[in-house]
């Protein structure tokens, strides 16, 4: 992640700053994603007195699909009460199409033995590498439930100056963002070979093609090429979301940070689940889509501390003259990022097991074997299924974090308001102060 930003000549909202949305991914776990938004959305413009208005809005994997339901909502009412219903309305069965034949072919793709599979491209939904889990009902949810001809309104009126979301390209393993603001055009970009901006005008195979978990998901064609999780390279877009040209970032995380007892509880659990491939599976799925996170928000904010000291010591010139330099190597300048890091105060994974532990069967033979799929999946891992936290789209699990997700922005609530209306109270300085080494 860089700090560089946009000085492109854009108008900006209210007080002359340019508020960005950044959403990360974790499948299932964007339903806490979602309860964030429902307070957002529906519960905080009381609070503020308007509605609320996001400059820029980014988002990888699940957080993708967000990005563009926020740019398609962006001022309706209720917007948060429908996004929750969509998680609510999710069930296992209907997530994953799975038939009897699955029971030969799900074996075979984990043991890498099934061969090349394409699924054929649907209206708005372009062609697919097969995944582990047939996901072909969660690609019509997304066609079909956000509302893509109001998003490319809102883009094409300036209500929102841009939207952004990240794939990964499986073919070179570049980090790709699709760029889609009213120019159609990204006027400037760090000089960065690994991240390489592309403006697109955003459809549905944009975002299911983010939020394509590798193995799992199917990898989606968008052009020339093949693209599966933005995570796994870019999780948290700050970096997009700042070359766009926003200075203060709501950033949404999915990661629970343990306390030492929470801590200890589980550590005997996982030493004996340590042979487990599903185990496994979720460390490296934490590690691709979810640690990247705290990173960047802690080398954000420690970069506004070196600044902000700068300023203090060497004076109110020191960032333009250190810019005169970084402009030229880079190509875009360093600057004070205001930002305010919102995640979960329960571990996510915890809740999963909860769910599926008081998960009884479903009636009819497809929606058990789905369920049956997903509970052996992750068998042996249920004293800590990460696993299961990024594929139980499930209703009871949507719930839980849903009302875990409203609770813990709720408890953030004074900060969201001053943030909002750019009155930097302790509260906000708090949150922008560099993280304890």
């Amino acid at each position: 992640m860089a700090i560089e930003s946009s000085t492109a000549d854009l108008p900006a909202t209210g007080d002359g700053h340019r508020v960005g949305l950044v959403m990360s991914g974790g499948g299932a776990r964007g339903a806490y994603e979602a309860g964030v938004l429902r307070y957002l959305l529906d519960d905080l413009p009381r609070r503020l007195g308007r509605p609320v208005r996001f400059d820029i809005v980014t988002g990888t994997s699940v957080g993708a699909i967000h990005a563009c339901y926020v740019a398609g909502t962006i001022g309706q009412p209720a917007a948060g009460l429908r996004l929750a219903d969509i998680w609510q309305s999710l069930e296992v069965s209907g997530v994953y199409e799975l038939g009897a034949a699955d029971l030969v072919a799900v074996p075979l793709r984990l043991l890498g033995l099934a061969g090349r599979q394409k699924h054929p491209p649907e209206p708005g939904i372009p062609e697919r590498l097969a995944g582990l889990l047939d996901t072909r009902p969660l690609e019509r949810l997304v066609r079909e439930r956000i509302p893509w001809a109001d998003l490319r309104h809102n883009i094409d009126s300036g209500a929102i100056e841009a939207v952004a979301v990240a794939a990964t390209e499986i073919g070179s393993g570049k980090s790709v963002v699709w760029v889609d603001n009213r120019e159609g055009v990204v006027r400037r970009w760090a000089r960065d070979p690994f991240v390489i901006a592309r403006p697109a005008r955003l459809e549905p195979g944009h975002a299911l093609a983010s939020a394509a978990i590798p193995f799992i998901f199917p990898a989606l064609k968008i052009d020339d090429g093949y693209f599966c999780d933005g995570g796994l390279r870019l999780n948290t877009p700050l970096a997009p979301a700042l070359r766009l040209g926003a200075d203060r970032l709501l950033i949404v995380g999915l990661q629970h940070h343990p306390t030492p007892e929470e801590e200890a509880h589980l550590a005997p659990r996982r030493e004996a689940s340590y042979n487990s491939l599903a185990f496994l599976g979720g460390k490296v799925l934490n590690a691709l889509l979810l640690d990247h996170v705290d990173y960047d928000v802690d080398r954000l904010r420690l970069v506004n501390a070196i600044l902000d000291t700068g300023m203090r010591t060497c004076g109110p010139d020191f960032l333009s003259r250190i810019n005169e330099t970084i402009e030229a190597l880079r190509g875009t300048p360093y600057k004070v990022v205001q930002n305010l890091y919102l995640r979960p105060s329960r571990d996510l994974g915890v809740i999963a097991t909860e769910c599926l532990e008081h998960h009884e069967a479903p009636e009819g033979l497809r929606q058990r074997l789905s369920h049956a799929v997903v509970r052996y999946a992750v068998h042996g891992v249920v004293a800590e299924a990460d696993l299961l936290s990024y594929v139980l789209f499930d209703r009871c699990y949507a719930e839980h974090l849903l009302e875990l997700g409203r609770a813990d922005a709720e408890a953030h609530g004074d900060e969201l308001v001053e943030f909002l209306r750019g009155r930097l109270t302790r509260a906000v300085a708090a949150a922008l102060s560099p993280p304890a080494w």
